[in-house]
């Protein structure tokens, strides 16, 4: 009996998610494992002959036991990516799209909610999938590879708000602060997007691509494909 008042809660902080998403003047969503099937530093990784070191790397800052500077900054210096070898990646291997979420973002449009793609993958990725979902590029947050004139790489832009774990939630502000938004919605699959709410005013998990155990048990609303949330909206 001791479990009734919990499972009672859990659903009572259900219910304020799925009206705030359903109100919501601006949806976020996070890219890698979300928006798209991969994790773009992976596939990168991959490609340039050194997945395995950085897979593992990845899990954890995604998981949230690594700060998230420092596990770019260490998988940066092994993969030294050159601009060539980023092109080709996005020529030859395009980001995949995650299930409905093209159907998802459409209706948003539709409905006169901003969306907006905030990463901390990199921008000439990012950027690509934006074009697909037919967002604008100034909605695109996400972090800047830096080249030498000869295209070797030469580290990231560090100024960018998405590099430093809290980044999203300095994102969160700003928006609400360039544009008014009363209600912001994030949605994610990762720690980094967990720690967006607030300031954002709701956070949806999601599980579609991969599972975090430590984001699927601290949303309130947690989902594994997008039709639910276009399910949602269907209410209105």
């Amino acid at each position: 009996y001791h479990l009734m008042p919990l499972i009672h809660l859990s659903r009572c902080l259900i219910s304020p998610t799925r009206a705030v998403f359903r109100s919501a003047d601006a949806v976020c969503f996070d890219v890698d494992s979300t928006v798209i099937r991969e994790e773009g530093i992976d596939e990168l990784a991959k490609f340039c002959g050194v997945g395995d070191a950085v897979t593992e790397m990845t899990r954890k800052a995604m998981g949230g036991s690594v700060n998230f500077k420092t596990a770019l900054t260490e998988r940066l210096s092994i993969i030294k990516c050159s601009r060539e070898q980023v092109n080709k990646l996005i020529t030859d291997h395009p980001p995949q799209l995650t299930p409905g979420v093209k159907e998802l973002v459409e209706r948003l449009h539709q409905r006169g909610v901003e969306v907006f793609l905030i990463s901390g993958g990199f921008r000439c990725i990012v950027e690509h999938v934006a074009t697909q979902l037919c967002i604008p590029l100034d909605h695109v947050y996400a972090n800047r590879l830096k080249f030498y004139f000869n295209g070797e790489y030469a580290g990231f832009d560090e100024t960018q708000p998405t590099v430093e774990s809290g980044g999203k939630g300095r994102v969160m502000h700003l928006l609400k602060e360039k544009y008014g938004f009363k209600k912001i919605v994030m949605i994610g699959d990762g720690a980094t997007d967990l720690e967006a709410c607030p300031p954002a005013s709701a956070f949806i998990g999601f599980g579609g691509n991969v599972v975090r155990q430590q984001v699927k048990e601290n949303s309130s609303w947690y989902v594994t494909s997008f039709g639910e949330l276009l399910k949602e909206l269907e209410k209105i």
